[in-house]
């Protein structure tokens, strides 16, 4: 199969690039130990950075460099051997915000390609060109851009300059990623990677002449959290992008679990390669659109891709969960699969299985073991190898997931 488009996954920790590969990505987005705008995140020291690009090549994955914060002058020394190494390593692209980092880049790691990154707040064609013209291969579109802006963009640029645009992930309360609020609360600065996200925090309202007093600003009883932006899902919408001439769909999420990347990276290119398949005959599969909800998510929205949706969640800061993980499949077998528990489960309870790269099923577990043998009403400890009974062979590195009650 000829693939047209890019699946563009995050990868946290070598771990979630593991997942990010095996289902489905076709190019993965990381940070090494410096310049990335996700301190939150493990990120990446050259030793995982080497073993992440080899094993992301040794599948046909590209891997993308985050170099996208805005780094004083003082960190700029720093620079050039980070991007010499990196190159060095096999980085296929640096995604860059600044302009200077942008000349460093084309002068010490000239082999690789340069993105420019969300944060460079591209909303015209314009700006797309001067990029191009600099040496840009690829923009990242703002996030407030709707899709009749993305057809323009693309009508008035080089065929050969892609775009880039999210469509999946967390949503920043402010223009393009541009935001002070935690600097000014916290101290820690959101464009150098190191945000506390206080958009997420519940706020109540003081009355000045009442010392010690508050009087909440409620939506629900529980407060009122006024910045606090949904979440983006763009997986019904898929045709749309790529007919708007979107070369690659990002997820976002680097400061997520493997889980969160395994399932998010594999609704998408399922849908992205059924699209291919089926062109003008697609339409999404059930099956992968219920994949979307089996993450902790805030409320989903269409971000800007469709004009203005309400885009706070004002009744709560956290997420809905509607999946426990149960077990990760570590060797299948005719009888019975190898598992390492995750979270409880039982003997008889319907599991929902999810193999790399494939549809979604469920089994039953007809019975489970422990590693002497000894057969067992629940799986309660938590990384405990089990041998678990069913029907339906799991194929290995398949996630087993419990419904909720």
């Amino acid at each position: 199969m000829n693939k047209k488009y890019e699946v563009l996954s995050p990868a946290g920790d070598l771990e979630c690039l593991v997942s990010a590969v095996n289902f489905g990505a076709d190019a993965v987005y990381l940070a090494g130990q410096q310049f990335g705008m996700r301190t939150a995140s493990k990120n990446f020291d050259n030793d995982n950075l080497a073993k992440g690009i080899e094993y992301a090549h040794s599948k046909g994955v590209k891997v993308y460099i985050t170099c996208n914060t805005l780094p004083r002058s003082s960190e700029l020394a720093a620079l050039p051997e980070f991007l010499q190494t990196a190159q060095s390593l096999g980085a296929d692209a640096f995604i860059i915000a600044d302009i200077g980092v942008m000349e460093l880049a084309k002068k010490y790691a000239p082999n690789a390609e340069i993105h420019i990154s969300t944060q460079a707040g591209i909303v015209n064609y314009a700006t797309a060109n001067a990029f191009y013209n600099m040496g840009a291969k690829r923009v990242v579109l703002a996030r407030e851009l709707s899709i009749p802006e993305i057809k323009e963009i693309r009508k008035n640029i080089p065929d050969d300059l892609e775009i880039e645009v999210f469509v999946h992930g967390a949503m920043c309360v402010s223009f393009s990623g541009r935001c002070l609020i935690s600097s000014y609360m916290t101290g820690r600065d959101a464009n150098r990677g190191d945000c506390a996200q206080p958009c997420r925090w519940k706020y109540h309202l003081y009355e000045e002449n009442r010392e010690g007093q508050y009087f909440p600003v409620e939506e629900t009883e529980k407060g009122t959290f006024l910045y606090n932006s949904r979440d983006l899902c763009m997986i019904e919408h898929i045709p749309e992008l790529l007919e708007a001439g979107v070369t690659s769909l990002k997820i976002e999420g680097r400061a997520k679990s493997a889980y969160y990347t395994s399932v998010i990276t594999n609704a998408y290119s399922s849908a992205v390669r059924d699209y291919e398949r089926m062109g003008s005959a697609y339409t999404l599969a059930p099956w992968i659109k219920a994949e979307v909800n089996k993450v902790s998510h805030r409320e989903y929205n269409t971000g800007f891709f469709f004009g203005h949706e309400p885009g706070q969640v004002t009744g709560s800061g956290g997420y809905i969960r509607e999946y426990d993980v149960a077990a990760v499949c570590e060797e299948s077998g005719e009888e019975y699969n190898t598992i390492t528990q995750r979270n409880k489960f039982y003997k008889g309870d319907i599991l929902d299985v999810l193999p790399p790269s494939g549809r979604s099923f469920e089994v039953c577990a007809k019975q489970i073991k422990n590693e002497y043998g000894e057969e067992k009403e629940s799986a309660p400890h938590a990384m405990e190898k089990l041998y678990l009974k069913t029907d339906v062979e799991i194929p290995k590195g398949a996630y087993l997931r419990k419904k909720r009650n």
